[in-house]
């Protein structure tokens, strides 16, 4: 069983890779993300997915995915000079991500919500990602 923070993980990179592709590619792309992408695992050297974990983390995409326009327009409200076109695109689908869990999400505290972003973008951002998200989420709190 994955832990909560895996599976938001795997949210986000969804999340990234569907600014890549058209609407109408998605669904191939979901499909092919799960066939592929495999988790490290120590015991066994990687992990499939569970069909529960498949289909939460394929929904939380789908909920995402639909309230892009409204997720941008918050960022963009509290984004002095960095309007989400300007954005690096792991650091946007970081922020769509979170936002979207602070907004929907009432199982996720909002500091949860912040700290996990924060915690993405260490990994996957550039240098100066994880304040740059802090500052954005911070202000929407």
């Amino acid at each position: 069983m994955m832990k909560r923070s895996e599976i938001r993980e795997n949210v986000f990179r969804l999340v990234f890779c569907g600014d890549f592709h058209s609407r109408e590619e998605l669904p191939v792309q979901v499909d092919r993300y799960f066939e592929e992408v495999a988790l490290p695992d120590e015991e066994i050297g990687f992990s499939k997915f569970s069909e529960e974990e498949q289909a939460f983390i394929a929904d939380r995409f789908d909920q995402v995915k639909e309230r892009v326009p409204e997720l941008d327009t918050k960022i963009n409200e509290v984004a002095k000079g960095w309007k989400t076109d300007r954005m690096g695109k792991a650091e946007l689908a970081i922020l769509r991500l979170a936002v979207y869990e602070m907004l929907y999400d009432e199982a996720i505290p909002v500091k949860v919500a912040i700290n996990e972003a924060v915690e993405l973008a260490k990994k996957y951002g550039g240098e100066d990602a994880s304040a740059f998200v802090n500052g954005i989420l911070a202000k929407l709190a």
